[in-house]
């Protein structure tokens, strides 16, 4: 089955979903930031199985509502909630990389009755970090954009699958390929994130969670407090994967999540 889009509308933002249907639960995908839909195609486009995918393109990314005045985690959180809604998924594992993975999270603790299960790929609680949003401008501001070629920036992000995934995220312009984003959302979209922890969240999440991390994670440190938090949590290690393991290795993630959910009641 192809993906069909469909658009959701909260408080006058539009949101893109790509949904594949099938007869198992619902899961919403989302992505991490600077990203878009189009990241979980390689996951979605395998035997639909046990699970119905459903990805969005989130507010400030894609082809969503590109200049949101509210980007806070309560507003992020309340589009995932539309989206279910609108959408008619019935109790859907919410499932996030990154970032996404950080918004997945908090949807759970927030609304306890709506996910059937929380899967985390590369995401953790976050405490306080001061220097998030200059990080993130210091990341954008290194991509030379326009890039001249979409070849140009596959390599860029470092070639094979995973700079193939990122440059599908970009759009023809002006003479160049540029981001579906604008610079400064994407910056002020993790401006809570330099204040706030989410640990009081992941220790109200109630559901079931797995968590998937890369070889090479970027969470290390993290990873310890949060397993210490929740021990029931079952952790997963893709061997030979970074950040991006969803885009280098979708048939383990798609196995992973297929195996999971059979087990689901």
């Amino acid at each position: 089955m192809e993906w069909s889009e469909r658009v959701v509308v909260r408080d006058g933002v539009r949101l893109v979903c790509r949904d594949r249907g099938g007869s198992g639960p619902a899961v919403v995908l989302l992505h991490g930031p600077a990203g878009h839909v189009g990241e979980w195609d390689a996951v979605a486009r395998r035997p639909a199985g046990r699970f119905r995918p459903a990805a969005v393109d989130q507010r400030g990314h894609g082809a969503a509502e590109r200049h949101p005045s509210d980007v806070s985690r309560a507003a992020l959180v309340a589009d995932v909630v539309a989206v279910a809604g609108q959408l008619g998924l019935d109790r859907p594992v919410l499932a996030g990389q990154s970032l996404g993975g950080h918004t997945a999270l908090l949807t759970a603790a927030a609304h306890p009755g709506l996910a059937r299960a929380l899967v985390l790929v590369e995401a953790a609680p976050r405490d306080p970090d001061p220097g998030a949003p200059q990080a993130i401008a210091a990341w954008l501001d290194s991509w030379p954009v326009p890039f001249p070629s979409r070849e140009a920036a596959v390599s860029f992000f470092g070639g094979g699958p995973v700079g193939e995934g990122w440059a599908a995220g970009l759009e023809y312009r002006e003479g160049g390929w540029h981001p579906r984003f604008d610079r400064a959302v994407m910056v002020a979209s993790v401006a809570e994130n330099a204040r706030c922890s989410s640990r009081p969240a992941w220790q109200r999440v109630g559901c079931p969670t797995p968590a998937v991390f890369a070889q090479s994670s970027l969470l290390t440190g993290r990873t310890d407090a949060m397993l210490a938090q929740r021990p029931d949590t079952r952790a997963v290690s893709v061997p030979g994967t970074g950040h991006d393991l969803h885009l280098e290795r979708p048939e383990v993630l798609h196995g992973l999540l297929e195996d999971f959910l059979a087990g689901l009641t």
